[in-house]
């Protein structure tokens, strides 16, 4: 099988795996403090919301830069000084929990997640390094896998782990597994191409003027690429429900489905929803090739919406999961389609300045919804009123990529046939 056959690559095999442990410090530690607060400040979930927003804010910040250095520095480098430093932060976040230094704590929040901004373009571009073209969508695909792995035991291992040892041991696995992560990227023999494929440069080349330069060489890069500027624009209101979904299953269960037994039910939705997220993660693999990549992702955004509002109006727990489970098995399709489609499209000397052009519009958008949530939640809007928005902006995206790609996809496709056809009888008239 494909899937498999990846593998031989000992690269990917490390990366993959690299990637794998970095993840899940990130969920286990993120699952448990989330816990955490909720336990400490159970009348003022604004602590709750307040940790999401310190994963999402940095992008604000950073969104500028993280994709240039990946582009221009080497990108082995890159993620082994971020898995690094986020390993000695989570140690020192260790302390400020065990002194209740709440500001220190969600300063260390902030930089541990800022690290990470560079972290992951630069590991994304790398992969893009070291497979050919026909298995960028089978790498999505396992990416995939792995994600939903971390939804079906990542919050349940999370909550486990705050029960058994505390959120003081929750936060030393994710130290751990940030070390486990940099020895394993540092063991790769990466070639030049894949480590520095604009060439050599130095920190002290990155000044002001040329990373402002390198970011709006990404913009143009992207709004020249009509198709995936089309794709680009529907990543905006994805960052609405990213920061919808980082809160509103917690809350649902806490505030409406199941108030005193919460804690379990998230264990049992994280279950449900990563069981999902799986068997829809095979199933996108498997028929990826045998379906046009544009319709996987418009039909799996327009289902996915439908879904979510559906979820808002269930009375029980057991049609609030069938919900839950119908929507996350849609979510891989779409994830998988844009996975193997984005390394297709974009040139891999562009590919940490899409990157870095990409997740500030999402990450923008989310921490906006978080800001509101906190504010208007529950004073202005309901936890069913929190689904309606996540829901509609998933159907919109739906009907605006039923539009837009299959009219920009045939046109990319017609443009690479030509360029294909030039690139013959170039030869042809060498030869």
């Amino acid at each position: 099988m494909k899937a498999f056959a990846v593998f031989k690559n000992k690269t990917f095999t490390k990366m993959f795996i690299a990637s794998f442990a970095s993840r899940m410090g990130s969920v286990i530690g993120m699952s448990a403090f989330t816990l955490y607060l909720l336990h400490r400040f159970s009348t003022q979930p604004f602590y709750a919301t307040l940790t999401e927003m310190m994963y999402s804010l940095p992008t604000l910040f950073l969104f500028f830069i993280v994709g240039v250095v990946a582009d221009r520095l080497d990108r082995q480098r890159i993620t082994i000084n971020s898995d690094w430093i986020r390993a000695v932060l989570s140690f020192g976040l260790i302390g400020a929990l065990w002194l209740g230094w709440i500001p220190t704590i969600f300063l260390i929040l902030f930089l541990r997640e800022s690290v990470s901004k560079f972290f992951v373009p630069a590991e994304s571009a790398i992969v893009q390094g070291v497979l050919s073209k026909e298995h960028y969508q089978v790498a999505a695909g396992l990416n995939q896998m792995t994600n939903s792995l971390f939804n079906l035991f990542g919050s349940g291992l999370g909550i486990i782990t705050y029960w058994t040892v505390g959120i003081q041991g929750a936060i030393l696995v994710d130290a751990i597994s940030f070390i486990v992560s940099a020895l394993l990227i540092t063991s790769c023999k990466l070639s030049k191409e894949a480590r520095l494929p604009n060439g050599p440069h130095k920190v002290k080349d990155l000044n002001a003027r040329f990373v402002l330069q390198d970011f709006k060489a990404g913009i143009r890069y992207i709004v020249s690429n009509k198709l995936l500027l089309s794709i680009v624009v529907g990543f905006i209101l994805f960052g609405v429900v990213n920061g919808g979904f980082s809160v509103m299953p917690i809350y649902i269960l806490k505030y409406k489905l199941a108030p005193t037994s919460y804690e379990a039910m998230t264990i049992w939705l994280g279950v449900v929803f990563g069981g999902g997220l799986l068997i829809g993660s095979v199933l996108a693999t498997m028929v990826g090739t045998k379906i046009k990549m544009h319709w996987m992702i418009s039909v799996g955004v327009l289902f996915s919406g439908v879904f979510t509002f559906l979820a808002s109006l269930m009375t029980n727990l057991i049609l609030f999961f069938t919900m839950i489970f119908l929507l996350s098995l849609v979510l891989p399709f779409i994830n998988v389609a844009i996975g193997g489609w984005l390394p297709s499209i974009v040139s891999q000397t562009m590919m940490g300045r899409v990157q870095g052009c990409v997740d500030p519009l999402m990450m923008f958008s989310q921490t906006l919804t978080l800001g509101g949530i906190a504010i208007m939640f529950p004073a202005v809007l309901s936890i069913n009123e929190l689904f309606w928005v996540v829901g509609g902006c998933l159907v919109a995206v739906g009907l605006y990529y039923i539009i837009i790609l299959p009219k920009q996809a045939r046109k990319y496709d017609d443009s690479q046939q030509a360029d294909d056809l030039l690139v013959k009888m170039a030869a042809i008239t060498e030869d």
